[in-house]
């Protein structure tokens, strides 16, 4: 933690030739200028840090950070909201592909609200909404100073828990929706993790687009609840995992078309369901390994059924330059979340009972909502 204070402290104390910025004062009518070699500095921050790889029930604490400069082209965001992901847990366990080195602060998504701004930044003003887009590691913190090209302004209108939300899961499956086979009106597609945040966004995304639903759950108490949620969002099928032990699951699905499309994020016999299901030509995309069993597939699958494996990750399809394709994918689904199209629950928690949230974003108190902190 040391490090980290002293980077940060070190970066408050240089000095630039901001003249003029401007400034949201909690409310207060937003100051114009400042005396000439004068230094734009943000609020001391409490954030959510980590010194080491571990545990993240054991290795994470709350901070008190020093201001911290704000340069020419940078922003200084208030947070509003941000999610615990299973990939932030895993940022901190070090078992991600890309994570910041550490000492850090966690979280990866979020919502905010513009605090300040450096003299050369002309496109954001204190009081607009923006997310960081693509997503930037840090914003389990109150306050957020990155340049002006890290952020993207979004219309207040939306609910904040779906602004702090947006980028990670709901992207996912439109992304999946659309990357892997040419979908249209009447075919139908089949998944595992249902009742996921992507799995209930598939859903939505593809009841859009005329697309039917066949949805695997696991085996567990509140299932049947589980099942009428998603019946409710706009699922075809729903089978929990010990319906499909029959010797044809095809036979299930009525007057279905056999889906060509899957998506897998549990691994195991979970996967191998969803290959079943898939007809000649079919493709799996796995997306992830929440049970961190293997995927098996049979000889036949591939030989007779022609099948195709594939795999999906977000970070790496954000690498290629798509900023501006990620932002107009962004509003679209924040547009469907403002007018009540795509929904998911959400559990919002203070920001003083992260430890709470953490611990029902590690499954210790049984199933939870996504939990969101609020600043």
């Amino acid at each position: 933690m040391t490090a980290l204070m002293k980077s940060v402290g070190l970066r408050a104390l240089k000095f630039s030739s901001a003249g003029n910025f401007r400034l949201n004062q909690c409310g207060e009518t937003p100051r114009r200028s400042l005396r000439s070699f004068s230094t734009l500095m943000s609020p001391p921050s409490k954030a959510i840090v980590y010194e080491q790889h571990g545990s993240s029930d054991s290795v994470t604490r709350l901070v008190n950070l020093p201001p911290v400069e704000v340069r020419d082209n940078d922003v200084c965001v208030k947070m509003i909201a941000a999610p615990i992901n299973p990939s932030d847990i895993n940022r901190i366990e070090g078992v991600y592909p890309v994570r910041p080195p550490v000492p850090a602060v966690g979280g990866y998504e979020g919502v905010g609200e513009v605090y300040a701004v450096g003299s050369k930044v002309n496109t954001f003003s204190p009081g607009d909404w923006v997310i960081p887009s693509p997503p930037s590691s840090g914003t389990w913190q109150t306050y957020v100073v990155k340049e002006e090209s890290v952020w993207h302004k979004i219309d207040k209108t939306c609910p904040m828990e779906y602004a702090a939300t947006i980028t990670v899961n709901p992207l996912t499956a439109l992304r999946m929706l659309e990357d892997f086979v040419s979908l249209a009106s009447g075919d139908s597609v089949v998944q595992n993790g249902a009742t996921s945040i992507v799995g209930q966004c598939v859903i939505q995304l593809a009841r859009l687009r005329g697309i039917s639903t066949i949805n695997i759950i696991r085996d567990r108490a509140g299932s049947d609840e589980a099942r009428e949620n998603l019946k409710a969002l706009g699922a075809d099928e729903v089978f929990s995992e010990s319906q499909l032990n029959v010797k044809n699951v095809k036979s299930l699905l009525g007057e279905l078309p056999e889906p060509a499309l899957g998506f897998n994020c549990v691994g195991g016999n979970a996967a191998s369901l969803v290959l079943k299901f898939l007809r000649e030509g079919g493709t799996m995309v796995t997306y992830g390994g929440m049970s961190k069993k293997p995927i098996t597939v049979s000889t036949t699958s591939f030989i007779f059924k022609d099948l195709e494996l594939k795999g999906f990750w977000l970070q790496n399809w954000l690498s290629l330059g798509k900023v501006k394709e990620c932002r107009e994918m962004i509003d679209y689904l924040l547009g469907l979340a403002r007018d009540g199209k795509l929904k998911y629950e959400t559990e919002l928690v203070p920001f003083e009972e992260f430890p709470v949230a953490l611990d029902k974003a590690l499954g210790k108190v049984g199933r939870q909502p996504k939990q969101v902190i609020t600043f």
